[in-house]
């Protein structure tokens, strides 16, 4: 069956992408200025071009049809993202942002720290205990390979999550059942909660680990949407024989000067000055890009 019936959002332009991702932003700095708790505003800042690109342009999905079974599959292995996930898909129309902002955190609230798909229909899997999600997404590649399906499972790590032997475990086991329909997306913002990575854990040579395992190795600036587009434009039929992975170079806090690579900004919540600040910061950050 072919995913060609489903809509891609492929009609977004890199500019309307950019515009999409600097709204993205903005959303989860309001987000976190408005929720009491603390929001993991860092990783969801380097991440929000990556969502950008899978929701509104890359994946085969329908908001209004989330149990097609020729949708693309997404699975949120960083888990802690949840915010940055939830409000991409409000913004392509899974549902309310507004309910967002009414209820995040909150006890029974569809919209916890962590996704859940018991609570939140149209999220793929339940996520949070990092080193998961490439497993899972293994898993869903090979069950639609079995099936004959052509559609493609994408998942989204964060670099620090990839120090765990499950991630591994399943790299090999991608490249071993030939599983051309998995992509894997790394936020490569190189830091971990409470230190940069290469302070704690030795990732480098990175890409050349990926490669020694067999994957197909794509490295690109994760928050140039030219290149972000042009990396999903280029990915091998679902039906080829080799897993791609994408090793995106991200900074933690992207947009904020203040959050940029600052450890303290992990997680974090926002005072009415800080928020305005923040906001500042990040239209300084997109009027200086645009020069």
């Amino acid at each position: 069956m072919s995913t060609k019936t489903l809509d891609a959002g492929a009609l977004h332009s890199v500019a309307e992408l950019e515009e999409l991702s600097f709204e993205l932003r903005t959303k989860l700095l309001e987000l976190c200025g408005t929720y009491e708790g603390a929001v993991h505003i860092g990783g969801d800042l380097s991440a929000a071009d990556i969502f950008t690109v899978l929701f509104h342009y890359g994946m085969h999905v329908d908001p209004s049809d989330i149990s097609n079974p020729e949708r693309d599959r997404f699975v949120l292995s960083k888990g802690h993202a949840a915010v940055c996930m939830y409000i991409t898909m409000a913004m392509r129309g899974f549902f309310s942002y507004q309910g967002i902002v009414d209820t995040y955190g909150q006890l029974d609230s569809a919209y916890g720290m962590h996704p859940c798909k018991v609570q939140l229909p149209g999220v793929e899997a339940s996520t949070g205990s990092l080193g998961h999600g490439l497993p899972l997404a293994v898993g869903m590649a090979l069950s639609a390979r079995h099936r004959g399906d052509d559609h493609r499972v994408f998942t989204l790590l964060g670099d620090g999550e990839t120090g765990e032997g499950s991630v591994w475990e399943a790299a090999m086991a991608g490249r071993s059942n030939k599983l051309g329909n998995l992509v894997a997306f790394i936020d490569r913002n190189r830091q971990l909660m409470t230190s940069h990575a290469e302070e704690r854990v030795m990732f480098e040579p990175y890409p050349d680990k990926w490669r020694a395992f067999g994957w197909n190795v794509v490295e690109i600036d994760g928050h140039d949407m030219g290149q972000l587009v042009g990396a999903i434009d280029a990915l091998p039929a679902p039906d080829s024989d080799v897993p791609t992975v994408i090793i995106a170079e991200t900074i933690k806090g992207k947009g904020v000067d203040f959050m940029e690579r600052n450890l303290a900004w992990h997680a974090g919540s926002l005072g009415a000055a800080d928020l305005e600040k923040a906001l500042a910061a990040l239209q300084s950050s997109r009027t200086k890009e645009n020069v």
